[in-house]
């Protein structure tokens, strides 16, 4: 079933319009009577069209749930900014993986280093990739692409979590079995760059509370790190 995403619910009527409008009616072709799906802050309404026009659509709700396919838990991903278009990459595998919110962060060793006003620019169209993932997968949500961070920014919103963890790529970190994460309920996830993090930024972590963990002795790339580090917490909390 076609699914969309909509600010707002309403359990009488709710009306779609703009780009997502035209697709429906022009791309789709769907007619007055056919069904989709519109997604509203984690609930699925299953809805019947009962107007199309050249810009709206109008739906009466038939069934209302919250969205099966949205985790238990809140995560969040910093990730340190990589460089070239990897972050595309990994924003599309954590929404699909189910994380919450993606927050870049510009630390010592990234290879890429934009400002704040570059990476606005091109926000839009990773925010536009993750909105193009959560339909795919089934998301009763968009997360959220957050504007660039520094590492100061990032570790004091971090703090503000349940809990965080930091990928560390060095022996003496836990495995995540270890992390207690029972009752967590907003979980954060940091992952460094290509080059790793310093060892300044590491001692800060751990000072803030942040939980070193690992996964194991083979080295992984920044852009395969955060898929198998989401993995393994949306296991460990009963997600996947």
């Amino acid at each position: 079933m076609p699914r969309f995403f909509t600010e707002h619910g309403n359990d009488e009527e709710i009306v779609i319009t703009g780009e997502d409008a035209r697709h429906i009616g022009r791309s789709l072709r769907m007619r007055v009577g056919e069904s989709l799906t519109v997604c509203a802050e984690g609930i699925d309404y299953d809805c019947e069209i009962t107007r199309i026009t050249d810009s709206e659509v109008y739906l009466h709700p038939l069934h209302i749930a919250p969205c099966a396919a949205e985790p238990t838990v809140k995560v969040t991903l910093y990730m340190a900014v990589p460089k070239q278009d990897k972050l595309a990459e990994i924003v599309q595998k954590a929404v699909e993986l189910g994380v919450t919110e993606i927050v870049p962060v510009l630390t010592a060793r990234c290879v890429a280093r934009p400002t704040k006003s570059d990476f606005e620019k091109k926000r839009d169209r990773l925010q536009k990739i993750a909105h193009s993932a959560a339909k795919q997968s089934g998301r009763g949500i968009i997360p959220e692409v957050a504007p660039l961070h520094t590492w100061q920014e990032a570790l004091a919103s971090m703090q503000a979590q349940d809990i965080a963890v930091m990928l560390y790529e060095e022996e003496g970190g836990v495995r995540f079995g270890e992390v207690p994460l029972s009752g967590k309920e907003r979980i954060g996830l940091f992952i460094g760059s290509e080059g790793g993090i310093s060892e300044e930024e590491a001692a800060q972590a751990v000072d803030a509370g942040l939980h070193r963990v690992w996964l194991g002795k083979r080295i992984l790339r920044c852009e395969t790190a955060p898929t198998a580090a989401i993995s393994v917490l949306m296991y460990l909390t009963g997600n996947l």
